[in-house]
This record gives C-alpha cells, structure tokens and sequence, in this order.
C-alpha cells in the first residue's frame, strides 16, 4: 500500500507498506545535483552531502557515527548529476530515533571551519582515488566529451582547485539556494504506518520556510559535435567508453531503450559480452548502460583491454551497434531479454532500499506512485519494429568515444568503428 503527503512547506511524503518486513528504508531526497552548479562552484552537492554528517549543535561526528552504528543497518548518502540523498535502513522499531537523528543532520548541521577542511582533505583523497580508477576516470572525460561545457558534463566530485578553494560560508549558501522544501522528497518503504511516519516528519520540517529557492531552471544540454580523444595514461589495459545521446527518463520510447541496452551489452547473453569476451575473449569485462535525466540521456559502452586488440573491438562494437538499424531483433532475443528484465523488476521487489528509491524517483519524474505491473506492461508493449525504429534514432550519429591508456591516436582506426 502506498501513500503520499505534502507538508504545509512543500516537502512530500511518500511511503510504501510492506507489513511482512520487520525493516523500513528511509531516504531524504533532494532534487539538487551537479547539474545545477556552474564552474565557480562545481563539487558544491557533493561536498554538502558529505556535510550533514560533520555535526550539529546537538552532536559531534563521532557522536553522529555512533548513532547510526547503534541502530544497526546501513546508513550513507551519496550525490548524483541531478539528485542528492541520505538513506538508511533500521528495524522499523528505530524509526522514531532514526527520524530524529535524520532531522537533526538535515537541518541544523553547522558546517564549522575545521570540519570542512578536514572533510576537504577526505574529498581530495577522493578525487585521487577515482584518477587510480581508470574505469570511473574514463566515464568523467567521457561525459564530458558528450556534453560539452554543459553541466550534465561536470564531475559529480567537482573540480580540484574548486573544491580546494571551498569554505564554509560557500557551503551555507549553497545549502540555502538549493535545499528548498519544494525540492525535498522523503521516501521510505517497509513496515511502516505512514500516518505516523508523516507526523515524525512534520515535527522535523515545521520550522523549515517554504521558499521556492533561488537555483537557476536547469537548461537542456545541446547536441554536441562527436569527439574522439585519447587520453595518454601509462597503464596495463587500454580503457574505452563509446556511446551517444538516449533518452530522458519520462520519454515514452524509455522502455524501448532499456530493452535494447539489455540485448546490446546489458548482461552475459548480450551481443556485445557474447562477441567481445565469450567469442574472442578480447576483454574480462564490457557492458553497456543507460543513463537518464529530467531532459535528456545517453547510452554508453564501456571495456578494457589489451592496447594491441583495440581496432579489432572498435570493429566489432561498430557491427553490433549498426544491426540494431539494419536487422530485425529475433522473436527469441526479444523474448529472452524481456523475460531478463521482468525478472530483474520484480527480484527488485524484495529489497526495501529498491523500492525506498523507486518511490523516490517515480516522484521526481511523474508525480506518482508508479506501479511495477504498469512498467512490466510497459516493457511488453516493446516491439521488434520500436526496437529497430529507436536504434535508427539514437545510432544515427557516430558514437562519441573516450580512450584512456597507452595509446595514440593515430594507432587507432576510427574508421573501423563507422563502416
């Protein structure tokens, strides 16, 4: 059972029952991300999130730690390109202590001048750990190279000197620009009585004023010219990241793009894993994803691998990426890769943090409870022709690609990839 409730300030409320669980997942959403920074702030979000656990004026960071430890679960936060949120999953009888301990980071953290230099240092740390992450490195130029200067381009992290030169009163200021009720969402799925739950919130949010914020309307990102960089980097591997514009996550064809990155490299039976690792055994690990956003999207394709074997994978992503314009997908194929995601959706149902974040999202994006019959009839609608009409779309243009490793440019055949 679902249900939803808006606070005199805005904040909405909305929770999903599960009376067999004895465990509640709960998250505080903020529909505030990297997206909605500029590049005198970029690393504002994430460092804010990092924040709200540095202390109050009720408890230290040690004490903050020791709370959450107590109750048990798990409990975290972490940013994304258009959201932030703080999550924790606790027996549905620490609900009120977790409510309060939440309430308490939420708003009255203080963001004193010695925490945030020493949160700092940790975010540093941070930015070094993705440089010695090729893969993760890899998707940060990538991007970038899709989007351009637009924000959807910036590093979630931000940027180093940004980050370097941020202080406390930055931090604040960005806290009241952006964490306006309107734009908070609490989602909590479990055992939970939502009238009570939403009674524990409103006592936690009466104070906060109902401003709309002063964060700019988030811009949609232009069609960029496609890039091709290299990335000189004295590694093992070669590490490469393709992909093109998809679609945002309330497109109607959003299904349709989901079920063809399955049968391109979304799990071990795809072409891309099948012809690739299994076949040729060129790479450990490719895939590919899809990415969404209020406005837009994309779709990736990422692997590492041996410097000497990356023309003949530029080949071969070339010749599987053009099928989906120029064949048919198989009534088997089709059929095995929506039996692959129906059993994805409804295995998804038995997590409590899942469902917290589906609340969520659905929120977010349609403004309702967004049932999983109606996105498995979704994806059953999903046609050979969509699939073939969307990946004429969407693969009309030359893949963006990023390459990281030790290699350059002119040793790689960019033509392969287009024939």
């Amino acid at each position: 059972m679902h249900h939803k409730t808006v606070l005199d300030n805005g904040v909405r409320i909305v929770t999903e029952q599960v009376a067999h669980c004895r465990t509640a997942a709960v998250g505080i959403w903020v529909d505030v991300g990297s997206r909605d920074e500029h590049n005198l702030n970029n690393g504002c979000a994430h460092f804010v999130e990092h924040m709200f656990f540095k202390g109050t004026g009720k408890r230290t960071a040690q004490q903050i730690a020791r709370e959450l430890d107590i109750l048990g679960g798990t409990a975290n936060a972490y940013t994304t390109r258009e959201n932030t949120c703080f999550y924790a999953t606790v027996l549905d009888s620490h609900l009120p202590q977790l409510v309060e301990l939440f309430g308490d980071l939420f708003l009255h953290s203080l963001f004193s001048a010695e925490e945030v230099e020493r949160e700092r240092q940790v975010i540093l740390q941070e930015f070094s750990m993705v440089e010695d992450t090729p893969d993760e490195q890899l998707h940060d130029l990538f991007v970038a190279d899709l989007w351009g200067d637009h924000s959807l381009g910036y590093p979630v992290l931000g940027a180093r000197e940004v980050v370097a030169a941020m202080d406390s009163a930055k931090l604040r200021h960005y806290v009241e620009q952006a964490y306006s009720p309107g734009r908070i969402v609490v989602a909590a799925a479990g055992n939970i009585d939502h009238d009570r739950f939403v009674e524990l919130w409103r006592r936690v949010f009466d104070g906060m004023a109902g401003s709309a914020g002063s964060m700019p309307a988030r811009q949609a990102p232009a069609v960029q010219a496609v890039r091709r960089t290299v990335y000189a980097k004295p590694l093992e591997q070669l590490h490469l990241a393709l992909g093109t514009y998809g679609l945002s996550l309330t497109s109607p064809d959003r299904y349709t793009l989901y079920l063809l990155n399955v049968l391109l490299g979304g799990n071990m039976s795809s072409r891309l894993f099948q012809e690739i690792r299994e076949k040729r055994g060129l790479a450990y690990s490719i895939a590919s994803d899809v990415s969404g956003y209020s406005d837009a999207g994309y779709l990736s394709i990422s692997l590492g691998v041996e410097p000497g074997s990356a023309n003949q994978v530029l080949e071969l992503i070339g010749r599987e990426v053009r099928r989906f314009v120029t064949e048919p997908v198989s009534a088997e194929e089709l059929a095995n890769g929506l039996e692959y995601v129906r059993a994805g959706l409804y295995l998804s149902d038995d997590n409590m943090d899942a469902r917290m974040t589906r609340l969520a999202r659905n929120e977010f994006c349609f403004q309702r409870f967004v049932p999983l019959d109606e996105v498995a009839a979704g994806f059953a609608r999903v046609s050979a022709a969509d699939l073939r009409d969307l990946g004429q779309r969407i693969f009309s243009r030359p893949l963006t690609c990023a390459v990281l490793g030790p290699v350059e440019d002119h040793h790689l055949n960019w033509q392969l990839l287009d024939q």
